[in-house]
């Protein structure tokens, strides 16, 4: 009989992850942090050997880039926008079909050596369509025009990874990253300052001086726009002025947000710091153009500091919120917080070649598993139990 109960226990847990998107999709995404890279650095390194569908490097790129984003995005996405527009949320056997999808993709990248490229681009090509769809259909219900932008970007990327199926040495990796970064400061630049402003409230504390300039909304997407041509056309004087306007006009908005006041809250200063990356991201960008250093260091400041920083930040904060919890940080959160920014840190000095490139790697990847580990750790319970305060979901 206990058997049985633990059993019921396991059943109800599994199943209470597609409650809600953000509970599989965050969980699978840390799952996937924590077994794909030290695979990778298995693989990049020698003594791994994977029937891949795709050369190491290409999956590598694909899973970090594509599944890693795509994940993040269906939970964060699906999740959101049945707040935004006061609809019912995706659950059940529809969220387990979505989510299937997705994970089809992972097994057919992982062991689909020998496989048609056709089969292994059209499983892989199918997830995205299917959370803009989700999405757009509550989006035009509700008539929110605002959110519009969202699915363009999302549209965008789903060309580039048709095009990195089709040619993977091509420039659509890194047009996806600049789309990536794009999404971040469309979404990053809506969260970051409004979490901070009502937190600063709540403790009784000054929002003055902190400023979202309509102006500078306009500027980072029309600079992003000119980034994201400029790289897909390969011209190098293009992309690296493209790139520097780009980063300063997202600095000066990220600036503007005045972070260092919320330093003292960890769900805060993530985000501001992980925002932070991408004009270093994109100077660094404008510096490999100018061939003045490795193109890998502008992708893993991104790929690391940024998505991964925020990543982390936005799931922890709504794995809480979303579960009816108070917003107060697991027990050992900062520091794993702390643990993917000093990461990216390390990635980038090994590409600069400040650090060997073989330490580099074996570093930057423990501390990325810590990171993606000690979520883990800290939000399986919570992502597998009902919400606390009794509501669906």
């Amino acid at each position: 009989m206990d058997g049985a109960m633990v059993l019921r226990g396991v059943g109800r847990g599994v199943w209470q992850l597609f409650s809600y998107p953000f509970r599989i999709f965050f969980l699978s995404l840390a799952v996937l942090s924590v077994f794909w890279i030290p695979s990778w650095v298995a693989v990049a390194s020698g003594p791994l050997t994977l029937p891949l569908a795709l050369p190491g490097y290409y999956w590598h790129q694909h899973e970090m880039v594509f599944a890693f984003l795509h994940a993040a995005i269906a939970g964060f996405l699906l999740t959101a926008v049945c707040v935004w527009t006061g609809t019912q949320r995706t659950h059940g056997h529809v969220l387990l079909a979505i989510w299937l999808v997705w994970l089809a993709g992972r097994v057919i990248m992982a062991v689909g050596d020998g496989l048609p490229g056709w089969l292994t681009a059209g499983v892989n090509l199918a997830f995205l369509p299917l959370i803009m769809a989700d999405a757009g259909w509550r989006i035009w219900q509700a008539r929110q025009k605002r959110q519009i932008v969202v699915l363009a970007v999302l549209g965008l990327l789903w060309v580039m990874q048709l095009g990195f199926f089709m040619r993977p040495q091509g420039a659509f990796i890194d047009a996806a990253l600049v789309l990536a970064m794009t999404l971040m400061l469309v979404i990053g630049g809506r969260i970051t300052p409004n979490f901070s402003m009502a937190w600063l409230r709540n403790h009784g504390l000054s929002t003055q001086g902190i400023r979202i300039v309509p102006a500078l909304e306009w500027g980072v997407l029309a600079s992003m726009g000119a980034t994201l041509l400029a790289v897909l056309s390969g011209n190098g004087p293009a992309i690296a002025a493209t790139a520097l306007v780009a980063g300063a006009v997202s600095l000066t908005r990220i600036v503007l947000w005045r972070g260092w006041r919320v330093r003292s809250e960890p769900l805060l200063w993530i985000l501001h710091i992980s925002m932070l990356w991408i004009p270093a991201a994109l100077w660094l960008l404008a510096g490999s153009a100018a061939g003045w250093w490795p193109a890998t260091v502008w992708v893993h400041a991104i790929a690391v500091g940024g998505m991964g920083g925020l990543i982390l930040g936005v799931i922890s904060r709504v794995a809480l919120g979303h579960t009816g919890r108070a917003l107060q940080l697991p027990r050992g959160m900062a520091t794993a917080f702390a643990a993917v920014h000093l990461a990216a840190i390390t990635r980038v000095a090994a590409g600069f070649g400040v650090i060997p490139w073989q330490t580099g790697l074996g570093i930057a990847g423990a501390l990325w598993i810590a990171a993606y580990g000690l979520f883990l750790v800290r939000y399986i319970p919570i992502l597998t139990a009902p919400r606390v305060d009794g509501r669906p979901g």
